[in-house]
């Protein structure tokens, strides 16, 4: 390598060692509530969110478009700085993760330059320590059409918890209330309820002890399904078990750790307007918010 090479390579280190940060990529808004439990127990870190809010949904694209979104904005989050990111949207996770980990990343000219880089998923961290929450072992989850149909979380248990019984049922229309800003109320109740009936219904006996929420949307509607689900059911949010995983994960990577930078700044991008997205967003995070649009394709 020349002299020109070699500098232009110390200048490229030396930027990714003054700007690490982690980064949360999403499809939307849904990767919000696990952002904010991240916030709340890991605040010392400096964060970079995006949401491509221009190109959501994914759950009802191809595997091709999925996987090609996703790298475009975990491509986005390298070049602003992100050393560690997480993909917080389980379609991008169920359909692209396995594919950016084992063969794009390595050959992503940041890693290259720092082969510390890492693109972690949710699904994994969800269900890894679900045995702890069920005495039954019969675990309900909740999720969209397409991550059932995808089976990502039922390969997950079958790997990590393959003692448990998982009753899968298919939510359509929670995200269309919960991004309508529709939380509370009758018409909310109803879908709750009909989707508690159908995950019971074919049930010889009843022993579900623990509600999975597989969609990042639904934790806003964690006080209406906690109304309605009996009191013996615990319901589990991606949020709360993803941030523990992380802490645990740079507690176990100070090669890792040590290099984030912790000055608790927070960044939002979207590739939509802005005004939308901060209207929304600040329902999700339940702060005000303030994002600049980029564009990543």
């Amino acid at each position: 390598m020349d002299d020109k090479n070699m500098d232009d390579k110390n200048m490229n280190d030396n930027n990714m060692n003054d700007n690490c940060k982690i980064g949360i990529f999403d499809s939307g808004f849904g990767g919000l509530t696990i952002f904010k439990c991240i916030k709340e127990l890991l605040p010392q870190y400096d964060y970079i969110y995006l949401g491509d809010n221009a190109r959501t949904p994914y759950g009802i694209r191809s595997f091709e478009t999925v996987y090609k979104f996703t790298t475009e904005g975990v491509d986005f989050l390298f070049k602003e700085g992100c050393r560690l990111i997480i993909i917080a949207c389980n379609t991008s996770s169920a359909r692209a993760l396995r594919s950016i980990q084992q063969q794009w990343l390595t050959k992503h000219p940041h890693y290259l330059l720092f082969p510390h880089l890492r693109v972690l998923g949710v699904i994994r961290p969800t269900v890894e320590n679900i045995s702890k929450f069920t005495k039954t072992s019969e675990v309900a989850l909740w999720a969209t059409p397409g991550t059932v149909k995808s089976e990502s979380f039922a390969i997950e248990i079958k790997h990590f918890a393959p003692e448990i019984n998982l009753i899968q049922t298919p939510c359509p229309l929670l995200v269309p209330l919960v991004e309508n800003g529709e939380l509370y109320g009758d018409g909310v109740d109803y879908y709750i309820n009909k989707y508690w009936q159908q995950t019971t219904t074919n049930q010889i006996e009843n022993n579900i002890d623990t509600l999975l929420l597989g969609c990042t949307h639904y934790p806003l509607l964690l006080p209406s399904i906690k109304k309605i689900l009996p009191s013996t059911v615990k319901v589990l949010t991606q949020g709360e078990l993803c941030s523990e995983s992380l802490k645990d994960y740079l507690r176990r990577h100070p090669e890792m750790e040590n290099k984030l930078s912790k000055n608790s700044s927070v960044c939002f991008y979207t590739t939509d307007q802005c005004e939308y997205f901060d209207n929304l967003a600040q329902i999700f995070m339940g702060e005000k918010i303030s994002s600049q649009i980029i564009q990543i394709d």
